[in-house]
């Protein structure tokens, strides 16, 4: 709930109300999809590649949204041309709380984010942002973890981490946030600029650095670069967590930032883990830390690491046990009739994350080891190398099976020296051939770029 006044949000957005009261009770968050519509809420008419999202602020109005944030000629169209008006000549809403509020702003986009600015201004709160070439959304939902027991925290929900989805996620925020934690997303250079002026972060944690988004920024030293932004643009005094053993950061550590490195050799590193109960003992400052983790994965530790700088950095010591509630299709285990376990980790997929998951495959028990792995997008002209060394990798690490899905995923299949490899054109047919080839104790890793579709392999079942 934004509890400040509809004339306050339009300020804060830069623009002006031009229908319903302005001394009326703010809305309790924003939205960008008019289908998703409540009481309460408040639409912000984007424009996008496809459409103006201002043209169906009218179908978020009829939905019983707080009002809507518009260009001009929107809001115009809203106040004269609604079926439903009200004695004053607004919109109204199927809700007690009067006349819908529509605001009016030469860029929704830009009024939405400044909102956004303002509302994070407003909390007061300490806020954290996260970003890394693979990672981030885990060590986002790790983080979260360690905070809320002692802390009030608001974390991203979902993917929301761009110039629209971050906005939104502050936004969501309720007033009595002790912490925010937001991710950050980039696909090419100057975007964690935008994202850090809006978020204005005292903490900001990058993850890691890889060949991602090579196809925009051609080198991974590009990519190191346009990650650091997050650097560069924090406040003098802030603190910046970085990985310990990455040089190609070194070059853009400020004098005038606190400083924190995670994992081997840093100021945060793991030293030791019981594999049978989780308990992981982390060295952090000085001071050893225990905490009781639900998942062994490697890279999911080095994650935490991070989070532990992170939660430090904001006043919190966390010990003890850690839940975790971790989004969607990021490595979820999903038990199938007949005794097959499935890794459901097709949000994305890059080298890095690929090896990883490949080689926490390797090392769980299972009778057999199969990997149903699509295509790694946007890397440039060396894609076809990148995915020939993972499928070199798998065969190195003994996976058993090897699925190849869509055309972008055949070069695995040239590189691989297991013993039984498969190509099959699309998720539908690699879930159909897993129904023939996997059986009792056999493990499966279902890993992808977004844009190959990978959660369709199990249907339902995911």
């Amino acid at each position: 709930m934004i509890d400040r006044s509809a004339g306050w949000v339009a300020a804060a957005a830069g623009g002006r109300v031009v229908a319903g009261d302005t001394e009326a009770a703010g809305p309790r968050r924003a939205i960008v999809d008019s289908r998703e519509a409540r009481p309460g809420d408040l639409f912000v008419g984007v424009a996008g590649e496809r459409a103006d999202g201002g043209t169906f602020a009218a179908a978020a109005v009829a939905a019983g949204a707080w009002g809507a944030l518009v260009r001009p000629e929107h809001a115009a169209a809203l106040r004269e041309g609604s079926s439903r008006l009200g004695d004053r000549g607004a919109p109204v809403g199927p809700f007690p709380d009067g006349p819908a509020t529509i605001i009016a702003a030469a860029d929704p986009l830009v009024g939405l984010q400044r909102l956004a600015r303002a509302w994070r201004r407003e909390l007061g709160a300490a806020v954290v942002g996260v970003t890394g070439s693979t990672g981030k959304t885990s060590t986002k939902d790790i983080l979260a973890a360690l905070l809320r027991p002692h802390r009030r925290t608001h974390s991203s929900r979902q993917n929301l981490n761009t110039e629209v989805g971050l906005p939104l996620s502050i936004l969501e925020a309720d007033p009595d946030t002790e912490v925010l934690v937001l991710e950050m997303a980039m696909r090419g250079a100057g975007q964690i600029a935008e994202l850090t002026a809006i978020a204005e972060p005292d903490v900001g944690v990058i993850v890691n650095v890889g060949p991602v988004h090579l196809e925009l920024l051609g080198t991974v030293e590009r990519v190191a670069a346009a990650k650091a932004e997050l650097i560069r643009d924090l406040r003098p005094g802030a603190t910046a967590v970085v990985p310990a053993s990455e040089p190609l950061l070194d070059a853009h550590r400020r004098d005038d930032l606190e400083t924190t490195t995670f994992g081997p050799g840093g100021d945060v590193a793991l030293l030791s883990l019981d594999a049978a109960t989780g308990r992981a003992e982390i060295e952090a400052g000085g001071d050893l830390l225990t905490l009781d983790l639900p998942y062994r994965q490697p890279h999911n530790l080095l994650n935490t690491l991070a989070a532990v700088a992170a939660a430090r950095a904001v006043g919190v010591t966390p010990r003890g046990r850690v839940e975790v509630d971790f989004s969607p299709l990021r490595g979820q285990e999903v038990e199938l009739p007949g005794g097959v376990t499935v890794v459901n980790d097709c949000y994305n997929a890059n080298p890095m994350s690929m090896r990883a998951a490949l080689e926490h495959l390797a090392a769980a028990p299972a009778r057999r080891r199969i990997a149903v792995l699509g295509e790694m997008a946007e890397l440039g002209p060396g894609a076809g190398r990148f995915h020939a060394e993972v499928a070199e990798q798998a065969g190195a690490a003994g996976i058993d099976v090897l699925v190849a899905v869509g055309e972008g995923a055949r070069a695995y299949l040239e590189a691989f020296a297991g013993p039984e490899r498969h190509g099959v054109a699309s998720p539908e047919e690699a879930g159909a051939l897993l129904e023939r080839v996997a059986g009792p104790g056999d493990r499966v890793l279902v890993k992808g770029s977004r844009s190959a579709g990978l959660e369709r392999v199990l249907g339902d079942a995911h």
